[in-house]
């Protein structure tokens, strides 16, 4: 799903053992189905239900902090918060600096949302979110890419004409495909990333095998597919 690519060194771990106590589970709340912010300000979505039903399977007491997606690498190894759970695709670059838990979804293709079918994407400019693997897969392409720091400002690049498509995820562009009739999905996609896990600090390695377990269970007894249908994120297991 979302790919950040990290291009600084890892910051010095300074926070204690996460186990020590109430776990904070990071994510960004602003890419929905993954994660949003609802109207009662809290964070939902997707992996919101999953990362409370993990916690309960892992018996442990967790809550949720949200974190710009530019940062959200540095501020967990810092210590602002022990998981980061945000639609992260598991990459080896990011696998330099922090680990994963196994997968909880498939990976899902990335798509290009225009507001023709006749764009050519070999020499169109293509808006990315900024650290994400699509806009690396752009800019190694031989598009010309433009970066956005949210989302949002992606589609609306588009919509004002900075942009003549946008790359992300599928599951994320398809119901404002869905909502807008003068924006439509074409029908390339590219398959990039492995699949999204939780990020864990290096050094947490019990907390990381905690919620493995957790979901490792949720996909032995099929409640992780049903999350998965619930919230039309992608392929099951």
């Amino acid at each position: 799903m979302k790919n950040l690519i990290i291009t600084t060194a890892a910051l010095a771990l300074t926070a204690g053992m996460a186990m020590a106590g109430t776990i904070r589970m990071g994510t960004e709340g602003a890419y929905p189905p993954y994660n949003f912010i609802n109207d009662s300000g809290e964070v939902d979505g997707f992996e919101r239900e999953l990362g409370d039903e993990l916690c309960k399977r892992a018996e442990l007491t967790c809550e949720w902090v949200t974190n710009e997606w530019d940062s959200i690498i540095p501020n967990l190894v810092s210590g602002n918060y022990d998981t980061i759970i945000a639609g992260m695709s598991i990459t080896a670059e990011r696998e330099e600096v922090i680990d994963f838990t196994q997968n909880y979804t498939q990976p899902d293709p990335s798509a290009y949302l225009a507001m023709s079918e006749d764009v050519d994407l070999k020499g169109a400019v293509i808006a990315a979110q900024t650290g994400t693997i699509q806009a690396a897969f752009v800019a190694a392409s031989g598009a010309t890419l433009v970066e956005f720091a949210t989302p949002d400002e992606t589609i609306a690049a588009v919509r004002n004409g900075e942009a003549d498509a946008v790359l992300a995820d599928k599951t994320y562009l398809a119901p404002i495909a869905d909502e807008d009739a003068d924006l439509m999905l074409l029908s390339q996609e590219e398959l990039i990333g492995g699949g999204v896990g939780m990020g864990i600090r290096e050094s947490d390695g019990e907390l990381k095998a905690k919620f493995d377990a957790a979901i490792q269970s949720m996909k032995d007894d099929g409640s992780l597919n049903a999350l998965i249908e619930k919230w039309e994120i992608g392929a099951t297991f």
